[in-house]
């Protein structure tokens, strides 16, 4: 396998609820890593027996799907596998710890989001408030006031916008009508540098022919100059981890797992996970000339 990999992050439930991390390509795709993801039920004194009875570790406990994703990307990262780019789904988009934590290890993504999500424009300027001469000096910041991504989209009009072919698919080429903006994100926790400013990243707006607004949003990170193609192309690689779990789920059995033992449950996924991949490796791998 590569040294990098488009990286993708899905989730599987059935009682319980697995966060997982995919290697994905245009042309095939598969797991990397599985954490169960524990509710704060399953924490405390009163839930010390059934943390016996199910065998969990001493050392697990509630943490959030996105906080678990980071710590199996620094595991993957630690062998060698580093994604070209991060995609996920409005679950992990929407979060900016998430964010910031991506940021901070040098990870560039495109994660889905929704048009509620607020932003400043792309030629917003952040202002240095007056100093009223007690105490530390006021931090500049933004003083126009930030709009949800569908407003920022809607203003721009979908005239602004171009169609995009992204790839080709098994009757057709992909093909669709898209607004990409540069903004800044807003939002209750923005990590400005240390002169105020937010950076800029890509708004990806999804806007059909007939439709009054867009039906999909995407941020991204990636850089001013990447082709609209391949930004475009990013954000739909997520078909491919749909097209996994339908396999996974439908073929493989991966929500098929009723016992109650947190090994138990790690060693169902992992097991299935090595299925997926005897089947992938066999889809791609050349045919077996038939014997005469």
């Amino acid at each position: 396998m590569a040294r990098q990999y488009s990286g993708t992050l899905g989730k599987v439930g059935n009682c319980q609820i697995g966060v997982s991390i995919h290697a994905a390509s245009d042309t095939a795709s598969c797991p990397l890593s599985w954490r169960l993801f524990l509710p704060t039920a399953w924490d405390g004194p009163e839930s010390e027996a059934r943390r016996r009875a199910c065998r969990i570790p001493e050392t697990e406990h509630h943490r959030p799907k996105w906080e678990l994703a980071l710590d199996m990307l620094d595991d993957l990262a630690a062998t060698g596998l580093r994604p070209a780019v991060l995609v996920a789904d409005t679950g992990y988009g929407a979060n900016a710890d998430f964010r910031h934590g991506l940021d901070e290890r040098g990870h560039a993504w495109v994660l889905q989001v929704k048009g509620e999500m607020t932003a400043h424009g792309q030629d917003a300027v952040p202002q240095q408030p007056d100093y009223g001469g007690l105490g530390p000096r006021p931090l500049p910041r933004y003083r126009t006031r930030p709009a949800a991504l569908r407003e920022h989209v809607l203003a721009a009009g979908r005239s602004s916008g171009r169609a995009v072919t992204w790839r080709k698919g098994s009757k057709a080429a992909m093909n669709a009508h898209f607004v990409l903006l540069r903004i800044r994100l807003a939002g209750r926790r923005p990590k400005p540098a240390p002169d105020g400013t937010i950076s800029l990243v890509w708004l990806i707006a999804q806007w059909p022919e007939g439709e009054a607004e867009p039906v999909k949003y995407w941020i991204s990170n990636l850089p001013a100059d990447i082709p609209a193609k391949d930004l475009v192309r990013l954000a739909k690689v997520r078909w491919r981890i749909e097209h996994d779990y339908r396999e996974l789920k439908t073929a493989l059995g991966l929500d098929h797992f009723e016992g109650r033992s947190f090994t138990g449950w790690h060693r169902h996924v992992t097991l299935v996970t090595a299925a997926h991949l005897f089947l992938t490796e066999q889809r791609r791998a050349p045919e077996v000339p038939a014997r005469a």
